[in-house]
């Protein structure tokens, strides 16, 4: 099961020096330590490439990566720095612990403000130890609260990120990381994280299907699209229930008729995806999420966090595919505040169906 792209951790962790108050002091401090030992562990990739003591299979994919993060520059436009050329082993399965929390009728999740990265509705840490004593806190507090394990985080350029053997399982999971967190380095608007991840995702799709193009494997981009569209069914289940949670919270009924509606609403959803496993391949992948206690803060993760992916499909197609152009005209958009962003990625929809319907007016015999 791919993780939610909700979970992305963004960790300016340069940013403790600016702080004015130490009361997340200790936070911080770990997480500047958690960072710095993945700067630690990272090696140069190539050198590890020519090592005769390094596992084949690991030679394979590093290789893999490197051309991957040449294609990444030289075809896809993205920055040509040294992120993603140097390898960590963190000897452990995730990058990243991240703590989510919502209050117990509703499913709007908890947020923290930090410098640089502005808000977000998670708190990241380098160890799960770490991440579970804070989520015992929550717990305490009344929260619902969900942890869960993140593959990669971006620092957004100020360091060069390595590629992390928390994310080197397979070719096009490799490639999509690659794409998707050098994307957050092009562009990366502060407190709007449905603009980021929307952007981000739709490089990352539009990468894997140059990069596979490239590799003269386009056969194998149904495959994906497939898996997306599994994807996209199970977040279309969460949230259908997620919005009947909403909704419950609203009516004007006791907390004890509350909490007995939402347990049977939880209990509908694992019904409810039983059934889709059942007919529909792919789906079964999903059944360690239900492993898990679900409440509020889990279907809060569930993203809703790429519905502009539409907007910026349109907005690529208006600059001809040019990549370069697309960056320069989100760059734009992303400055501008953000009820007139809404509107700029609303008009890009409304021109590529209005260029669209023109060109097959233009096709139509005369």
């Amino acid at each position: 099961m791919r993780i939610p792209n909700v979970f992305k951790s963004f960790v300016a962790v340069f940013s403790i020096v600016l702080l004015g108050s130490c009361a997340n002091l200790t936070y911080y401090a770990q997480a500047v330590n958690g960072h710095m030992d993945v700067m630690r562990r990272a090696e140069p990739i190539r050198s590890i490439i020519d090592s005769p003591d390094i596992d084949s299979d690991l030679k394979q994919i590093l290789s893999q990566a490197e051309a991957m993060r040449k294609f990444a520059s030289q075809e896809l436009q993205l920055p040509d720095n040294q992120s993603y050329t140097r390898y960590a082993d963190l000897e452990r399965p995730y990058a990243v612990w991240n703590v989510v929390a919502a209050p117990e009728f509703s499913v709007r999740l908890k947020r923290w403000c930090f410098v640089k990265a502005g808000c977000v509705s998670y708190r990241g840490f380098f160890s799960q130890a770490r991440a579970e004593r804070f989520a015992s806190r929550l717990r305490a507090q009344g929260y619902d609260v969900h942890v869960g394990g993140v593959p990669a985080y971006s620092t957004l350029g100020w360091f060069n990120d390595p590629i992390l053997n928390t994310f080197v399982r397979s070719e096009l999971e490799l490639a999509r990381l690659i794409f998707h967190e050098l994307a957050h380095q092009v562009v990366y608007v502060p407190g709007d994280t449905v603009f980021n991840e929307s952007f981000a995702t739709l490089v990352e799709q539009e990468g894997i299907r140059r990069w596979l193009a490239h590799q003269g494997k386009s056969g194998e981009y149904t495959a994906y699209r497939a898996r997306r569209d599994t994807q996209t069914a199970f977040n279309t289940l969460v949230i259908s229930h997620r919005e009947r949670l909403k909704t419950l919270y609203e009516m004007d009924v006791s907390d004890a008729e509350k909490r007995a509606a939402k347990a049977h609403i939880l209990n509908d959803l694992r019904a409810q995806f039983l059934l889709l496993k059942s007919s529909r391949p792919g789906f079964g992948g999903y059944e360690n999420w239900f492993i898990k206690p679900l409440n509020n803060a889990r279907l809060a993760t569930v993203s809703v966090y790429t519905q502009l992916i539409p907007a910026f499909q349109a907005l690529l197609i208006l600059q001809d595919g040019d990549m370069a152009r697309f960056f320069a005209a989100v760059r734009a958009i992303g400055k501008l505040p953000r009820s007139e962003r809404a509107d700029a990625l609303q008009k890009a929809i409304h021109t590529s169906r209005q260029s669209n319907l023109a060109g097959l007016v233009t096709q139509q015999p005369q």
